[in-house]
């Protein structure tokens, strides 16, 4: 298989710019007889659902959640980058584009990343004309702080609930649309399959979360924005009910799946405080422009923090990289943390936490500052905690985050089956193998709002609305047969596990082989026991109730079974790649210094794989990355 990005010819400053024009055209006239359907209703999904409704397309919006507002974007915290240069402190959109094919260990489509950068000022201008109230200085300006891996300040916030307030603006938008009969919301309603038919995507098949009945939807064009696979290891920064089965449904039916191993492991969550734990709290990674990471000199040094006096303490970010200190990007701060904890410094239960301390900052600017900044965040780290942040530091460690991984697509966000686009944190495009903060809520609303508008436009254009196909056409009854007889076989098990102990297993098994630190002896064993793992699923889980009713047993089932065979994809990804990178951390494969060793001459390209069967190896296809603009060097932050 031939992957063709479709990038433009021409200097990347233009490449966008020649694209919208060289693009096909939907007549105004005609758009209102396309139907788009739009899986997830995040800040790429809300966003697209608004535009292309405003644009005369008939829009049909699905998501799980009550309320398309609750979708899993409302937990961002820190901000939303912007190259607009308000602090005069050097950014351009060059700067940015630089920051994240380089914050990314050069792992990342170059003409991809340049477009998001270019995109970035407007999606500011969209969101302030929407009402978004961002932070602002004394004189009205928009404020801005800095995240990790820069050294300009261009994160754009909304003290530290960004996300939800990002996504109340689009969800207003989309809302409008709802109002005026352009768009519908389906809400409470989960994709379990997508509909393919002569290698183009079709439409996809529902299950109503209340009812439990299953419904065929047909459209000219399926759009997934249906976020990231994090909780595949169980225990993760990610809301409970987020999982992969859209995109692993549409894989399975032939989309390919790209670097599934680039995963995110965050540096600033609060550690886990015990077994039953079901998911873990991310604390923004803003609180490091003014908290210090710091954690004892002496190993195993247990006393209270206060009680550790400053020639004692080890601030092993700044100490390390007096370039950036603690804004190191994820990855980095990730594996040193990692680091001391392992040498016998960590500090709290289990020694697997470092301090995150403000009590130079509360000196030095006050405590009402730091409280207008970050108190949202206090209150929910004590809450939690049961510890005041402003009285001791904050505890935190490493978490699974986000997904840089997800369906391959080209420069038009379209997988190669078409008719099927990817926008948002689903897709692989843009962040190679680190996500530099505050890029997510970026990417996903320049997806929804200012690419996908265009690009969708070519898609349908080539396309008749006389050819789409009608819900009762052979290829949605057989769709709708396979998720019926899925749902009967998960029923029929009975077994003796519940489908939590299965999926905690699974993730334990991935945390430990093929987490922060990953090896050839690790991922083959994660390989041998994964297969056992999920053979034992499918005899012995227990899920109770029925198909024709609310059942959560079900839904979970169903993720969860999704989620052994993407673990597995997972994992053999991450053999395959013999080399460091980013969140991808293969411990033969480091400097001396311990930092991620990149191997440019051999996997300098995205890993595409093409799915065979549950019980057979996929197929690797690669697309070869090309710099031309930013040279690929040992990432150094000193």
């Amino acid at each position: 298989m031939q992957l063709n990005s479709k990038v433009p010819s021409g200097p990347i400053q233009g490449k966008w710019e020649k694209h919208r024009f060289d693009m096909k055209l939907v007549n105004p006239a005609n758009k209102r007889r396309y139907k788009v359907i739009i899986v997830g209703t995040g800040l790429a999904g809300a966003s697209a659902g608004a535009s292309l409704a405003q644009m005369g397309y008939e829009v049909d919006c699905f998501c799980f959640q009550d309320s398309a507002r609750r979708a899993h974007s409302i937990a961002a915290q820190g901000g939303i980058n912007a190259a607009k240069n308000y602090q005069n402190d050097g950014d351009s959109v060059y700067r940015l584009f630089y920051d994240t094919v380089k914050g990314g260990d050069f792992r990342a489509r170059e003409a991809n990343v340049y477009r998001l950068a270019e995109i970035s000022a407007s999606i500011i201008d969209q969101c302030v004309a929407l009402g978004v109230p961002f932070a602002r200085e004394y004189s009205g300006y928009l404020a801005n702080r800095s995240f990790g891996g820069t050294q300009v300040s261009r994160t754009f916030y909304a003290r530290g609930q960004t996300g939800q307030q990002l996504l109340l603006g689009a969800y207003s938008a989309l809302s409008r649309e709802v109002a005026l009969g352009r768009a519908k919301v389906n809400t409470r309603s989960e994709m379990v399959d997508l509909v393919v038919q002569g290698g183009r995507a079709r439409g996809i098949i529902v299950r109503d979360l209340v009812t439990g009945e299953l419904t065929a939807h047909s459209a000219d064009a399926v759009v997934l924005a249906t976020g990231g696979y994090s909780n595949v290891f169980y225990l993760s920064t990610n809301a409970k009910g987020c999982n992969a089965t859209a995109i692993w449904r549409a894989h399975r039916k032939g989309a390919l799946f790209a670097n599934p191993c680039f995963t995110q492991i965050h540096p600033t969550c609060i550690p886990v405080a015990g077994e039953h734990q079901s998911k873990l709290t991310l604390m923004s990674e803003s609180l490091r422009n003014d908290g210090r990471i710091w954690v004892p000199k002496k190993k195993g040094d247990t006393r209270p923090a206060a009680q550790i006096p400053e020639a004692e303490r080890d601030y092993y970010l700044e100490r390390k990289y007096p370039a950036f200190g603690n804004l190191v990007p994820r990855d980095v701060a990730s594996r040193n943390a990692k680091e001391v904890c392992d040498g016998g410094r960590g500090v709290g239960p289990g020694g697997l936490g470092v301090y995150l301390d403000f009590a130079e900052a509360i000196g030095r600017l006050g405590e009402n500052v730091i409280r207008e900044r970050y108190g949202n965040l206090f209150e929910m780290y004590d809450r939690i905690t049961a510890e005041d942040p402003y009285r001791q530091p904050m505890r935190i460690y490493p978490a699974i985050h986000y997904a840089m991984g997800g369906l391959w697509v080209d420069y038009n966000l379209m997988s190669n089956l078409e008719g099927l686009h990817v926008v948002g944190e689903a897709n692989f495009s843009d962040h190679g193998a680190n996500r530099l903060g505050a890029s997510a809520l970026m990417q996903g609303l320049a997806d929804g709002y200012f690419v996908l508008p265009y690009t969708i436009g070519d898609t349908l254009a080539r396309v008749s609305p006389a050819d789409r196909l009608k819900p009762d056409h052979p290829a949605f009854t057989e769709a709708l047969d396979e998720a019926k007889e899925r749902g009967r076989r998960l029923l029929g098990i009975n077994g003796k596990r519940t489908v939590d102990s299965f999926h905690r297993e699974l993730g334990k098994l991935l945390w430990d082989n093929c987490g922060m630190a990953r090896s050839k002896e690790s991922l083959t064993e994660a390989l041998a026991r994964i297969p056992q793992i999920r053979e034992e699923f499918w005899a012995n889980v227990k899920v109770p109730g029925g198909a024709s009713e609310l059942n959560q047993s079900l839904e979970q089932a169903g993720r969860v079974a999704d989620f052994m065979e993407l673990a597995e994809l997972l994992c053999r990804d991450a053999l395959t790649r013999e080399e460091s990178c980013g969140g991808h951390f293969r411990v033969e494969h480091q400097t001396e210094e311990g930092e991620a060793q990149r191997d440019d001459a051999n996997f300098s390209h995205a890993a595409a794989w093409e799915f065979t069967g549950a019980d057979t190896a996929p197929i690797l296809h690669k697309e070869p990355l090309e710099f031309e603009y930013v040279h690929p060097a040992q990432r150094s932050y000193k």
